[in-house]
């Protein structure tokens, strides 16, 4: 069956939202949030959006509403239900070989790798190629695929290589540190074109990598900031597919990523014990006082709290935090960091936290409820990073008042003016950024943030104009619909036959 042509006119635009996380159904990171939010904001602007995921157990356990809509080969099922919260349809590809599994996405519950991470990727891509070029069982099929992150590059390749009409293909990087590197051999046995398997192709020093196959055969490509997509064409951030990337610079678009306002909404959030805003920041200090007692935390102290929700990885600069610990507790701050990541550095903060009682509280593990209440409670938050793709947690900390310290690059640079700098005019910065990857330069920012923290008064300024930015995906997802008007308003070529790889999920 041919994918029906898209008429503005008549029909709603169609869109396939393929990602490997959506909140509330299934969450490591930003991704999750992303990729819950502006199918919401999409269909806000008319457009008729589903998303396809890996029926993983937490996602069968969320959906709502669950039927079956179609039965795959080798004992694949595909469903289609709607998220809890929102009620964006989705398709959950219950495959339960792949799927069914503890532990999370990507690894078991000892944080190892699933060793058939290629093939649960690859047959997820390939079941969602198939609704893609064949519709469901009521006839749905969309207009364009997007697709999300190394987990779905196969999918836009795939689909490249169908012959006839098909849908348009969009690939958003979200973390071009994350490319889903695998041995040739491993791809060779999927049945993988041997052509993929080339440098030209998707072969990447020696291996197979999975968000080179996305950003070579989509139609367009995105990645979620504008500084990031011009970084990311630099050997400095490009992560050795700089090349590939200035190769397609014409077809690659920054867009800031935005945050679900409703999900983090200071004056309507549960989690807090009152309600605030940036002109009612009498909760905010509530909340903090809260947080405080529940802590532990000296109640005594007349310092800023300072938090970090954040990832524990080189990435987010973790290390370099760890040692600045000793120079921003001399500030007089307290301290709570809540994360979980790279194993020595969880163990090195507990460590770290020993006889500092009441002044640095190390929380491993992620909570999301927890996050909300730091935010809420939070003077500064940490949020440096070597690299940045976006900077949701950012986003989040000023939503709440808490002006981030942070390094300026990525979408970092995109999203906080630092309080100091010549652009900003009188109540326009937003936060403390600095430009070394250092523990000196980190903690220099801090010092500068806690200085201005004691000057109550351009506090609560500072805190206003972070409050009062619009990090909402309505923007956002106008960019989107603008580009998915124009790869459907555009003539695809098709390429070749698709290969047998294809079969099992059809």
């Amino acid at each position: 069956m041919d994918v029906i042509p898209y008429d503005p006119q008549t029909t709603r635009l169609r869109i396939l939202f393929a990602t490997s996380e959506l909140f509330p159904l299934a969450k490591t990171g930003g991704l999750g949030d992303a990729c819950a939010a502006l199918p919401v904001a999409l269909a806000a602007l008319g457009s008729d959006v589903r998303a396809i995921l890996p029926g993983y157990v937490s996602a069968l356990d969320s959906a709502r509403g669950k039927r079956r809509v179609a039965r795959l080969a080798e004992g694949g099922t595909l469903l289609l239900g709607h998220t809890p919260d929102t009620g964006v349809p989705v398709y959950l590809l219950d495959w339960p070989k792949f799927y069914r599994r503890p532990g999370g996405p990507y690894q078991d519950q000892d944080k190892r790798d699933w060793p058939d991470n290629l093939r649960r990727f690859a047959a997820f891509s390939a079941a969602a190629a198939a609704l893609a070029r064949h519709g469901d069982a009521a006839g749905w099929q969309p207009d364009v695929v997007h697709a999300n992150d190394w987990h779905t590059g196969l999918l836009p390749a795939l689909l490249a290589l169908h012959r006839g009409r098909r849908p348009a293909t969009l690939f958003t990087i979200h973390n071009l540190a994350y490319q889903g590197n695998f041995p040739l051999e491993a791809a060779r046995a999927l049945g993988l074109p041997e052509a993929w398997l080339t440098p030209d192709g998707a072969e990447f020093y020696g291996q197979f990598s999975a968000l080179k196959a996305g950003l070579r055969y989509a139609d367009r490509l995105t990645t979620v900031s504008p500084t990031y997509a011009r970084e990311i064409l630099t050997p400095a951030f490009g992560a050795g597919m700089d090349g590939l990337l200035r190769a397609r610079a014409a077809d690659l678009t920054g867009i800031l990523n935005g945050i679900d306002t409703d999900l983090w909404n200071p004056a309507a959030d549960p989690a807090l014990p009152v309600p605030f805003d940036a002109d009612h920041l009498a909760g905010k200090a509530m909340a903090k006082a809260v947080l405080r007692a529940a802590l532990r935390l000296d109640p005594r102290s007349d310092g800023p709290l300072v938090i970090g929700v954040n990832r524990l990885t080189e990435q987010k600069m973790a290390d370099v935090v760890l040692a600045a610990l000793p120079d921003l507790l001399e500030t007089g701050a307290q301290v709570v960091l809540h994360g979980e990541g790279d194993p020595a550095l969880e163990a090195a903060f507990r460590a770290a936290a020993i006889g500092r009682e009441g002044q640095l509280l190390v929380r491993i593990g992620y909570q999301e409820e927890l996050a909300h209440r730091l935010n809420a409670a939070a003077d500064i938050a940490l949020t440096p990073a070597r690299f940045e793709p976006c900077g949701l947690t950012t986003m989040y900390a000023m939503r709440y008042g808490a002006l981030p310290v942070t390094r300026k690059v990525g979408g970092l640079a995109d999203t906080v003016t630092d309080i100091d700098s010549p652009d900003a005019g009188p109540g326009e910065g937003t936060g403390f950024t600095f430009d070394d990857p250092t523990a000196i330069a980190l903690a220099s920012c801090v010092r500068r943030a806690v200085s201005r923290f004691h000057d109550s008064l351009a506090w609560r300024r500072t805190q206003r104009a972070a409050m009062a930015r619009d990090f909402a995906w309505a923007g956002s997802a106008r960019r989107y619909r603008a580009l998915y008007d124009e790869l459907v308003a555009a003539p695809i070529a098709p390429q070749r036959a698709a290969p047998a790889f294809l079969e099992a999920a059809e």
